[in-house]
């Protein structure tokens, strides 16, 4: 499916790429769900300097994807949608390109090396995303999943942490939404032109399974956004313009029904160039062959692992089985009630991994406990993975991001249920990966520390955030319970197998029902869960999936350089800490961090 908006959204970039699914959102006690502004250190200098060439990519872009500036906290785009008018994405290149040469002219004489670098990252991201524009107009027709979009454009204001001022302005972008302010044209009217103006048989149809899957979710979008206005009294306000989405969306699914369904494609191979670019765009920079190569390396000596651990569980806990997915299968059982699971997260994984980190010193801790909490229905079919929702980035003012569980897959139809993440041995990585010391943590730091906004925004792939959060989970498997350690060895075997299943379906090498096996019964999950994985790779986000593997493996790589160089010296805290310092920096610049500040510093010491 091609999408409007252009920048990477980091909400589904953090995603565990597990599996999928949500129930009702349920509250945290209010002790917790109250956090305290965060004790953040003064940023350096040099941060204030670079963000203000950043806002000049801003400003220029906002106009394009103004849901997701005002998600990270950039004042005066509450109430705007994203442009998805004639000529769009010439208009977007056009402005970044107008905004890149400004960026050139005022920084000709800046000295600093940091905001050098920085200014490098923006070059860098404007040239990609000209690019991304490019190829995506040239190649693909535009088809929208409208109940989602605007569901997504709804939440990320209708939130708590949210100041009250600016979640009143939902309205307002519900209105522009429905085209009920002066001047502005409904979205689904929108989307009809812009799918029916590229009718070139040639480009690359949206797929049968997501058109589907989006008729199929139209009613619980348009519940999921009335119970959004409702739960903060502004369904009174809304109402016109939420009687005119239920009539639009529905008006919306029959023409798609009609029109865009009987020519979607059942074919998952892309055209070469448009999936070198999607796995460019998630900051894979080597051949998916290679990756595949790689990978299945990896699948293979994390089996053999499995299988070593899993007569050690078995006799652990008493089970019959000795085989790793027998022991997993017995694990699962009994699952938790839909009442027990965030209890548990909350008062038992959560407090526990804060007091294993900080007693084996593998990172600095924040002062305040993390949140999280469970998903609503239309976050199900939205997003049905574990995920991250991160706090504003942008005028802080002590908001935390927050750790979304699911319970279920909405989109697994007859697959049956989700009981993957139910049961307490699935509890420790899950966390260690969305809450700390992985994506909470990362994106705490960056709060707290004063990252610049040219490392968080723009510096951003699934590589460095999801390289981070499956290195965060290693981090913590020696100290986790045994089944913990074997189930943390599962869900690394399913990185490998995204990093060499994804490739394969998008190069034409296999197909979805062979991918569903392997991940049933090579690596023990749920058939629902495998539905959500097959769904990832041939129709969601075709490439981001191999980027956990890819890079949990450069990070692993520059810790390995890095303990060589420093021998007897080398400090794994002092180490982590300064890999978050550097934001969400590309593999490559990382390195280059380490290799030049870190290691001479510890070695002066």
């Amino acid at each position: 499916m091609t999408k409007p908006l252009v920048l990477a959204p980091l909400f589904f970039a953090i995603s565990l790429a597990l599996a999928p699914s949500v129930v009702l959102a349920q509250k945290a006690p209010a002790a917790k769900s109250t956090p305290a502004k965060p004790a953040a250190r003064s940023a350096p200098a040099w941060v204030a300097r670079s963000n203000e060439y950043t806002q000049i990519l801003i400003l220029a872009q906002a106009p394009f994807q103004p849901e997701q500036v005002s998600f990270f906290g950039v004042p005066g785009f509450d109430d705007q949608v994203f442009d998805f008018g004639p000529g769009y994405a010439k208009r977007f290149r056009d402005a970044t390109a107008k905004a890149k040469a400004e960026l050139v002219a005022k920084s000709a004489k800046e000295t600093d090396a940091n905001v050098k670098q920085d200014i490098a990252i923006l070059l860098q991201a404007a040239d990609d995303q000209i690019k991304a524009s490019e190829v995506n107009e040239r190649l693909t027709r535009p088809w929208l999943d409208a109940g989602q979009t605007i569901f997504s454009g709804i939440q990320s204001l209708l939130s708590d942490q949210t100041p009250q001022d600016r979640r009143a302005k939902a309205v307002q972008r519900l209105q522009r939404y429905v085209g009920l302010v002066p001047g502005t044209t409904p979205l689904t009217t929108l989307a009809q032109q812009r799918y029916d103006e590229r009718n070139d048989k040639g480009l690359v149809q949206p797929t049968q399974i997501e058109v589907q899957q989006s008729l199929d979710n139209v009613k619980t979008y348009q519940q999921g956004i009335r119970d959004l206005f409702a739960k903060y009294k502004l369904d009174g306000e809304a109402a016109a313009a939420l009687d005119a989405l239920d009539k639009q969306l529905t008006e919306y699914a029959a023409w798609s029904k009609s029109t865009v369904l009987p020519t979607a494609r059942t074919t998952y191979k892309q055209p070469d160039e448009l999936y070198a670019l999607q796995l460019k765009g998630f900051g894979i920079d080597i051949d998916p062959r290679i990756l595949i190569e790689r990978a299945q390396l990896e699948f293979m000596e994390t089996r053999n692992a499995m299988q070593q651990l899993a007569p050690l569980v078995a006799k652990a806990k008493g089970l019959k089985s000795t085989d790793y997915i027998g022991v997993i299968n017995e694990l699962k059982h009994p699952q938790f009630k839909d009442d027990q699971v965030e209890p548990h997260y909350r008062n038992v994984v959560m407090p526990e991994l804060d007091r294993l980190i900080a007693a084996n010193k593998v990172v600095s801790l924040p002062q305040r406990p993390m949140q999280m909490r469970l998903g609503s229905p239309a976050e199900n079919a939205a997003q049905p993975a574990p995920h991250f929702l991160p706090a504003p980035l942008v005028g802080n003012t002590g908001q935390q991001g927050t750790f979304v569980l699911p319970l279920g897959n909405p989109n697994a139809g007859a697959d049956g249920p989700y009981d993957d993440f139910n049961y307490p041995a699935g509890a420790w990585t899950l966390t260690a990966h969305e809450g700390r010391p992985g994506h909470e943590l990362q994106f705490t730091a960056m709060v707290e520390r004063g990252v610049s906004l040219a490392r968080t925004l723009y510096a951003f792939n699934s590589v460095n955030v999801e390289g981070w959060a499956l290195y965060a989970e290693a981090e913590m498997v020696p100290y986790e319970p045994l089944e913990g350690q074997l189930i943390a060895l599962q869900f690394r075997l399913l990185r490998a197998a995204r990093a060499m299943l994804d490739p394969m379906i998008n190069l034409g090498l296999t197909d979805r029902d062979t991918v569903v096996r392997v991940l049933t019964e090579e690596a023990g999950y749920s058939k629902a869960m495998a539905r959500q994985e097959v769904d990832r790779y041939s129709v969601q986000s075709p490439g981001q999936a191999g980027s956990y593997f890819y890079g949990y493996s450069r990070i692993m790589q520059l810790r390995a350089e890095t303990e060589v160089a420093l021998g007897d010296k080398f400090d794994r805290k002092a180490f982590n800490d300064f890999l978050l310092d550097q934001g969400l920096l590309p593999p490559a610049l990382l390195a280059k961090a380490v290799r030049e500040q870190f290691v001479p510093a510890q070695k002066a010491k």
